[in-house]
């Protein structure tokens, strides 16, 4: 598949942020697929927590040539998100009052003032209609804020393991992540690359709300019962934080997951039914069985407050990570609900 070229949209106006905070300027990486013009239904695309603005690079099951949302057919949008470390405004940005990067520094952003950010993108490319927003975890946080703020302009969203609001069990996950960032030295060192260990320590730690008792009992089983050492649960823990460490940034991550914890759809909204009750796109929740992290209730709650919303529950031995996992049965509800 040929790579798409990364564009960066750049906001030279302060941009002013929920918590009250103001970042100097805005700059929003994203991606483009297919044509922008209304000849075919554009797809607006929302990333997960480490994600990026490629969705071929993380989710090339869904999305590329051949797939169900496929390029030739379909004009396709992924922006990258605030506080990110991959071409948007975040922690390893440099503060231009400073000239050196933001880091610890960073505001507190939500992910109401992602899709701000979002919205003056959309803006930016002329869309004036958005044919379906699909989003996964941080992602479908995404997608069911603009609904919200902006009924109107969605037409279709695919909200897919996630909630209405950040609950206590998911909150008190991404402070475990937060405070093995901060028991890392480096992480204090005001160095871009700093906290790496930290960042390991903390991707161990989230897989094991991503994935199942089951997921790890069948695939990290040890040949036989005589080791004593060398695991090879630990090993795949080890290999999942030294990925992550290569690839993101250990500032990023305690940003964005700082944003995780503000979602809360009803906040100054008159509560969670009220909000959702504004939606006017076209909604279908899917929840995946074996989720620990967004369990099924907290799925169908939201389907439920949501005016004409469906929901379906998906099988996966994956936990919260299936929605990165199960493509064919992710596509076939994609085919038979939108395309």
């Amino acid at each position: 598949m040929p790579r798409f070229m990364l564009r960066t949209f750049t906001i030279e106006d302060p941009f002013l942020l929920e918590s009250g905070r103001t970042l100097p300027k805005l700059e929003i990486a994203y991606h483009v697929f297919g044509d922008l013009s209304r000849s075919q239904p554009l797809v607006w695309v929302f990333h997960a927590l480490t994600g990026n603005s490629d969705p071929t690079d993380w989710w090339g099951g869904i999305i590329g040539h051949g797939k169900c949302i496929d390029p030739g057919k379909h004009s396709i949008v992924c922006a990258n998100v605030l506080g990110s470390c991959y071409g948007t405004t975040g922690p390893t940005s440099i503060n231009p009052q400073t000239g050196k990067p933001w880091l610890r520094g960073f505001p507190l952003v939500s992910i109401r003032d992602m899709v701000r950010a979002h919205e003056l993108l959309r803006q930016h490319l002329s869309i004036e209609q958005i044919d379906l927003a699909i989003g996964s975890s941080l992602g479908a946080f995404q997608a069911l804020e603009w609904a919200i703020m902006h009924p109107r302009r969605i037409q279709n969203l695919l909200f897919i393991a996630a909630s209405a609001r950040c609950s206590p069990w998911a909150k008190a996950f991404n402070e475990t992540q937060r405070m093995a960032l901060m028991a890392d030295p480096g992480f204090f060192c005001d160095k871009p690359g700093g906290g790496r260990d930290g960042l390991k320590a903390a991707r161990a730690i989230g897989m094991l709300s991503y994935r199942s008792f089951e997921a790890f009992h069948q695939t990290q089983q040890d040949p036989g019962d005589q080791a004593l050492d060398n695991y090879r649960a630990c090993s795949y823990q080890q290999y999942q934080g030294e990925k992550l460490a290569r690839r993101f940034n250990a500032h990023a991550y305690y940003t964005i997951s700082r944003a995780f914890d503000t979602h809360d759809a009803g906040r100054d909204r008159g509560g969670l039914k009220q909000a959702l009750g504004r939606i006017k796109a076209m909604t279908h929740c899917i929840s995946i069985q074996t989720d620990l992290l967004f369990p099924v209730n907290e799925v169908k709650k939201v389907a439920e407050m949501v005016p004409g919303a469906t929901h379906q529950t998906i099988e996966s031995l994956y936990g919260h990570d299936g929605f990165l996992v199960e493509n064919d049965a992710l596509a076939g509800i994609i085919r038979e609900k939108f395309f």
